[in-house]
């Protein structure tokens, strides 16, 4: 019955778009399935927004094949910086990713010896310090290097009582901010990324995930609270995720966990005071419903492994578990879903890392060994055209870029928002509230709602109280008429006298 009524609506909205002059566009072939979520969080066909171009291998760039490559980084500059963890080494490559431009090998160190990598997993270039971070996983350390590769600070396992020293510093991760500290994932640490100084010192952890609050979890604290505090000591105690991955803009770091248990703190947008932006927001990070495995016979949840912001704000989140990349605009609605697990361009084996630039995405695949590239399509820009508009408060101004998104796909929900916002800050309220309908937005409904209600009683305001005047002059006069018809009943049906 439900699946009915959902046929049902479809259908309206469709008949709806076609009296609107706006013809439902129907997905180009791609060498991936390309899809969408409708308003009920349904899978439903979609243009694609990023299409394959090439995957790029070491042998396209002249260093021999890559072997399991972790992690993918674009400087400030344009050039390409990849961890190519199997090969123990890091390789930047032109800005077109089509050459090398240098191979790091060997480091100096600031004695002058020279060292090599061990399984680097991480690489960040810092447009702010100018400076190569590099997680060199193996070697347990964190070496910061000029791009000559002149090492300045080697950061190893803090002697700090707050480290527990009977872990194993295993940098994952690294990146800086714009004063210079330094952050890194380790594999083995749950309370979040270790935080150091632009000297190396260690200053504690940041961006600790939240505990998973299960029904077992729960039920252990109500009883907890009853129980000796020899008994307690003597339980397992729960512990968070731990960081997989990280990005930074301007004032925020973004982080992610690849545990596909974790739904609470998936991805998180994180202030100077440590805080998540997205502690409120109602959103799903990768796919509403998890995938099912016919080899393994279960369920596969999302398991976002990477995560990068671009440079128009927008973020792309890298699921381990489906090969794709989930897009979303700065407020965490979705945009596009790219990629999947297969053999073709545009599939992938075991993905690594994700990286943008000037409408192009990077994917780099662990198994493949291969980086491949992805291009914006015009639906794409269509789309991040309108996105930047309204983000940036432009509504009115964004709304022909919404009905130009509409024109290429008439089921894309996110326009339909866009456009009953631009209707609705323009005081076209009637409308807004039928484009709010289409995209079953009952905040933006309700306010054209209260705007349309206004504006009509501003209009017949007139014809209203003159209506309210007459009905109240009528009731008054029929309570006249009716106490007089009883005064006249009393008089005339009085007691009998004899």
């Amino acid at each position: 019955m439900k699946k009915l009524f959902r046929d049902i609506c479809a259908l309206i909205c469709s008949a709806a778009l076609v009296s609107a002059g706006i013809a439902p566009a129907i997905a180009s072939a791609e060498p991936y399935e390309v899809y969408n979520y409708d308003r009920w969080g349904e899978a439903i066909p979609s243009q694609a927004g990023y299409i394959a171009e090439r995957a790029v291998s070491g042998y396209d760039l002249g260093v021999g094949a890559l072997s399991e490559p972790e992690d993918i980084f674009i400087g400030g500059d344009g050039t390409f910086y990849i961890a190519d963890s199997g090969n123990n080494r890091i390789i930047a490559a032109d800005a077109e990713l089509s050459r090398s431009v240098r191979v790091y090998e060997k480091f100096t160190m600031p004695d002058g010896s020279k060292t090599a990598l061990s399984s680097p997993q991480g690489v960040y270039i810092s447009a702010d310090t100018g400076l190569m971070y590099i997680a060199d996983n193996q070697n347990s350390r964190v070496l910061v290097c000029d791009l000559e590769g002149n090492v300045g600070l080697e950061i190893t396992k803090p002697e700090s009582g707050v480290f527990d020293q009977n872990k194993t510093f295993f940098p994952q991760k690294v990146l800086a901010d714009k004063a210079g500290n330094i952050y890194v994932v380790l594999g083995n640490i749950t309370t979040g990324a270790a935080m150091f100084s632009p000297e190396g010192e260690f200053l504690g952890y940041y961006g600790a995930n939240r505990v998973q609050p299960t029904s077992e979890i729960v039920s252990r604290y109500f009883t907890n609270l009853f129980t000796s505090d020899e008994k307690r000591s003597r339980r397992s105690r729960n512990v968070p995720t731990g960081i997989t991955n990280f990005d930074a803009d301007e004032d925020f770091i973004f982080t992610c966990t690849s545990s596909s248990t974790q739904t609470a703190d998936t991805v998180k947008k994180l202030n100077a005071a440590g805080n998540n932006i997205f502690a409120n927001y109602d959103v799903t990070f990768g796919d509403y419903t998890p995938m099912y495995d016919t080899t393994q016979n279960k369920l596969l949840a999302p398991a976002i492994c990477d995560i990068d912001i671009a440079g128009d704000g927008n973020i792309n989140c890298l699921d381990f578990t489906t090969g794709r990349i989930f897009q979303y605009d700065e407020d965490c609605n979705l945009l596009f879903i790219t990629g999947t697990i297969a053999k073709q361009v545009g599939g992938f084996s075991q993905v690594t890392a994700v990286e943008s630039d000037e409408g192009h995405l990077y994917v780099a695949d662990g198994q493949k060994n291969t980086v491949t590239v992805f291009a914006e399509t015009d639906f794409g820009r269509a789309v991040h055209k309108a996105t930047a508009l309204h983000n940036a408060g432009y509504y009115e101004e964004a709304l022909e870029p919404w009905r130009d998104v509409l024109k290429y796909d008439g089921n894309y929900r996110r326009a339909y928002i866009g456009v009953a916002s631009a209707l609705l800050r323009k005081g076209e309220y009637k409308e807004s509230m039928r484009y709010a309908k289409l995209a079953d937005a009952p905040k933006i409904y309700n306010k054209a709602f209260e705007g349309y209600r206004r504006e009509f009683l501003k209009k017949h305001f007139t014809a209203i109280a003159a209506g309210i005047a007459a009905a109240a002059a009528a009731l008054v006069l029929f309570g006249y008429k009716h106490r007089k018809k009883r005064k006249e009943g009393a008089h005339h049906d009085g007691p009998e006298t004899r």
